[in-house]
């Protein structure tokens, strides 16, 4: 609340019911706020995450793409859409894979949705500059002007790397419990 007392308006969160929980009342409250899913998307989770949310950062496969679009339609309410890239090719990790992102992307204009740009996460181990500048690239072969990537511990590289959403949640609130 002291955040949103100074101004601040853009919040991201993890896990869509606990979203539900805290930010229903307070979005009604402060209808300016505007909500980011950061988190894995699990498909029985889109309907609250559409009405909820007003960016989903986490989009990863053809049938989230397309729920999504069925629960836009539903409520009359547009969402706008970071595309997940893996860009580690790591098993354990969302996103999807490097070659399957430009049918994703086309797939996802035909369902009329609103993509902003990619979003990556690199692996934990690497050096996050390689694959902040392959998604760099990426983004801008397909003419997106928002880049979602960088969190507290690389934030820094992935603005010189073009990032125009970062999720810094830690540095901010400390780490989670």
């Amino acid at each position: 609340m002291p955040l949103i007392d100074h101004g601040h308006i853009h919040f991201g969160e993890n896990k869509v019911q606990e979203a539900v929980e805290k930010w229903e009342p307070i979005k009604i409250k402060n209808q300016n706020i505007k909500l980011h899913m950061i988190g894995r998307l699990q498909t029985n989770k889109i309907k609250n995450a559409v009405k909820l949310f007003d960016y989903i950062h986490s989009v990863d496969s053809f049938k989230i793409a397309k729920k999504i679009s069925e629960e836009e339609i539903k409520f009359k309410k547009k969402v706008k859409i970071f595309l997940q890239v893996n860009v580690g090719d790591e098993i354990q990790k969302s996103g999807v894979k490097r070659e399957e992102v430009k049918d994703l992307v086309i797939y996802c204009k035909k369902l009329n949705l609103d993509v902003l740009g990619l979003m990556c996460i690199p692996p934990m181990n690497d050096d996050p500059v390689p694959h902040f500048k392959y998604i760099k690239i990426l983004n801008n072969d397909f003419g997106f002007n928002e880049l979602s990537m960088g969190m507290s511990s690389d934030y820094l590289q992935a603005v010189e790397n073009s990032a125009t959403f970062l999720r810094i949640g830690s540095n901010i609130f400390g780490a989670r419990n």
